[in-house]
């Protein structure tokens, strides 16, 4: 089994900055992929990033436009997610979470789950 925990998350003002982390235990080794999503109040769960675990590809939601970036420190087993520039629609519950799939884009194909951590971004 993997665990994730998320941190990180809080009230910033638009224009600021936050990063996530999210440290991983367990057998990471299983997750070939590392992916942040968010949700946010009445929508669905959507993908942030991803990055491969070996390699540390990345891929990003196109409505981003360059503002997150994905890492990942294997030594640590901890995945963070950079965020600049935020705005109120970033507003949401973001989540960590760990795939034996390369890059996917899609939460059915994700096998762990961290918690969640919520992201404030005031207007």
């Amino acid at each position: 089994q993997v665990q994730l925990v998320e941190s990180g998350g809080g009230v910033v003002q638009a224009g600021g900055s936050l990063r996530l982390s999210c440290a991983a235990s367990g057998r990471t080794f299983s997750s070939k992929t590392m992916g942040w999503f968010r949700q946010a109040p009445g929508k669905e769960r959507e993908f942030v990033a991803a990055i491969i675990w070996v390699g540390g590809r990345r891929t990003y939601a196109d409505y981003l436009n360059g503002r997150f970036t994905i890492s990942r420190d294997t030594a640590k087993n901890t995945v963070y997610l950079q965020m600049n520039s935020l705005k109120p629609e970033d507003t949401a519950v973001y989540y960590c979470a760990g795939t034996t799939a390369y890059g996917s884009r899609y939460p059915s194909e994700y096998n762990y789950w961290g918690q969640g951590t919520q992201v404030t971004v005031s207007s």
